[in-house]
C-alpha cells in the first residue's frame, strides 16, 4: 500500500490494511511481491494530484509484468475526479472514493467473482469508531486519532468539504475508548486530528460535547503522556483552551493555527471569518494566557488579487509576532473552488519570488526562537536512530510535531525509541536543535 497526503488519509489507509489482514492477506514491502496494489490518494492541490498520478503509473508498470495483479486506487483523488479518472487510467481495476474504503473486502470479492473496471463513488457519510480495525503504521510509541470527518467551513480555495463531506464528529466515549486501546498498546504521543478540531462537536448541537470536554475526558481516562492537537481554526481558539493547554502538562503546549494570511482583503476573498485585528488579538491572548506555548501557522502566498502591499503586511506580521514555526505554500488554482474563477491570478514567477523572500525571513526568526532554547533542558520523545547519521539519536520536544516541524538531534547519551528523556539543548539551527541526554523518564 502507498498512502499519500495528510494524517487523516493515513488513518484511512490503516483501516484498509487491518481489514485486508483480517481477510487473510499479508502486507509486503515490495510492490513486485504483491497480488494487490493499493494507492490511497490525496487530491487537495495540483502537486498532490501529480504525485498520486505518478505513483499510480509507477505501480501500473509493475502490473504490466504481472497481469493477475489488482491495482486499486482510493481516496480524495477518486472522490474529486471520479469517472474522468476511470476513463484516463484504464490500468486501474478498482476506484474507491473517500466513502467506501471501509468496504474494500466485499469490493475486492465482487471484482474477483466478476472481473470488471469498477468505480465506487458515493456521498461521504462514514465515520469510524473504536471497533473499526486499524493496523498502526506509525512507530509504536505514537499514533493519530481521528476525532471527526469532513469540514463545514467554506474557504474559497479549499475542496475538502466537497471531497470529504460536512463535519461529522465522533462521540466522546467512543474516542476515549480508542485512545485507551492505543495507550494500552504502548502509544505515548497521541495526536488528535480533524480538518478543524476546534469545530469538534458543533454538529451535535449539544452544550456538553465540545473540544474541552473531550480533552478533559481523555486526561481523566487515559495515561498517555502527550496529547497533541492538529489543527485549530483561529476564530474558535478560546481562552478556556489556552488555559487548559498551559495547565495540563500532558497536553502538548503546541498550537497549530493555520492563519492563511493577514491582509483583510485577502482573508475576505478566501472566505475566512477572521480579519487582521482578530488575528493580532488572538496572538496577544496566547502570549498573555499561555506565554510558553509554541505557535505554528501556515500562510498561503500568491492568492488571487494579492499585492506587494499585502505581502509586506504579512512580512511585518511575521516580524512582529515571531512565531515558532511557519509553513509557507503557494496558492494552487483548483478547479471547482470559488477562487478558481477570480480573474486577478498571480503569476507563478511572482508567487515564487514572494515565497522565497518570506521563507528567508522566517528562517531567521525560527533560528532566533530556537537560540532562546539553548541551555534549557526539555523533555524529548525519542524516535530512534537519526535519519541523518547512525551516530546520532533523533527525537522531538512538545514544540515539534512529527513529520511537520524540525527535530532534536541527540549527540550524547543512550536510550530507546519511545522513551521520553530530558535533553539539554546545546545548539540551535533554523529548524532543528542539538542536545545531550540529561535524564531518562
Amino acid at each position: 500500500m502507498v498512502s499519500l497526503g495528510c494524517p487523516k488519509n493515513l488513518v484511512d489507509s490503516e483501516v484498509m490494511l487491518a481489514l485486508l489482514e483480517q481477510d487473510g492477506l499479508t502486507v509486503v514491502s515490495e510492490p513486485e511481491n504483491a497480488a494487490i496494489l493499493v494507492v490511497n490518494t490525496c487530491g487537495f492541490i495540483q502537486s498532490a494530484v501529480e504525485e498520486a498520478i505518478d505513483e499510480i503509473l509507477a505501480l501500473s508498470e509493475i502490473k504490466k509484468q504481472n497481469p493477475g495483479v489488482l491495482l486499486v486506487v482510493t481516496g480524495c483523488l477518486v472522490q474529486r475526479y471520479g469517472s474522468d479518472l476511470k476513463a484516463e487510467l484504464p490500468e486501474v481495476d478498482i476506484f474507491i472514493g473517500t466513502e467506501g474504503f471501509q468496504n474494500i473486502i466485499p469490493v475486492l470479492a465482487a471484482q474477483t467473482a466478476k472481473p470488471s473496471k469498477v468505480l465506487h463513488l458515493e456521498t461521504p457519510h462514514f465515520i469510524m469508531n473504536h471497533e473499526t480495525p486499524r493496523r498502526i503504521s506509525t512507530p509504536s510509541h505514537r499514533a493519530y486519532l481521528k476525532i471527526s470527518e469532513g469540514c463545514s467551513n467554506r474557504c474559497t480555495y479549499c475542496m475538502i468539504p466537497g471531497i470529504r463531506g460536512p463535519l461529522r464528529s465522533r462521540d466522546i466515549k467512543d474516542i476515549t475508548s480508542e485512545a485507551q486501546q492505543l495507550g494500552h498498546s504502548g502509544v505515548r504521543e497521541l495526536t488528535l486530528i480533524g480538518q478543524d478540531v476546534t469545530a469538534y462537536g458543533i454538529d451535535f448541537k449539544k452544550s456538553d460535547i465540545h473540544l474541552i470536554a473531550l480533552l478533559e475526558n481523555l486526561l481523566h481516562n487515559t495515561s498517555i503522556d502527550w496529547i497533541r492537537l492538529l489543527y485549530l481554526y483561529p476564530d474558535k481558539v478560546g481562552d478556556d483552551l489556552l488555559k487548559l493547554l498551559a495547565a495540563e502538562k500532558r497536553l502538548t503546549n503546541y498550537l497549530d493555527i493555520p492563519l492563511q494570511h493577514v491582509s483583510d482583503t485577502i482573508l475576505k476573498r478566501m472566505g475566512r471569518p477572521s480579519r487582521n485585528a482578530d488575528l493580532c488579538r488572538l496572538l496577544e491572548r496566547i502570549r498573555t494566557l499561555n506565554p510558553d506555548a509554541a505557535v505554528r501557522t501556515t500562510f498561503m502566498i500568491g492568492f488571487p488579487g494579492e499585492t506587494d502591499a499585502d505581502v509586506a503586511m504579512l512580512a511585518d506580521f511575521m516580524q512582529s509576532f515571531k512565531l515558532d514555526n511557519v509553513g509557507l505554500f503557494t496558492y494552487s488554482n483548483e478547479e471547482g473552488c470559488a477562487a478558481s474563477h477570480y480573474t486577478d491570478q498571480c503569476s507563478e514567477e511572482i508567487k515564487q519570488e514572494r515565497y522565497s523572500s518570506l521563507m528567508e525571513l522566517q528562517a531567521g526568526i525560527s533560528l532566533e526562537k530556537n537560540r532562546e532554547l539553548v541551555g534549557k533542558t526539555l523533555p524529548v520523545l525519542v524516535e530512534g536512530i537519526s535519519r541523518e547519521s547512525d551516530l546520532l539519536l533523533e527525537g522531538r520536544t512538545e514544540r515539534q510535531a512529527a513529520d511537520i516541524d524540525g527535530c532534536v538531534y541527540i549527540n550524547e547519551g543512550t536510550c530507546q525509541a519511545g522513551e521520553i528523556i530530558d535533553v539539554t539543548i546545546s545548539e540551535a539551527h533554523p529548524y532543528d536543535l542539538v542536545g545531550s541526554i540529561t535524564q531518562t523518564k
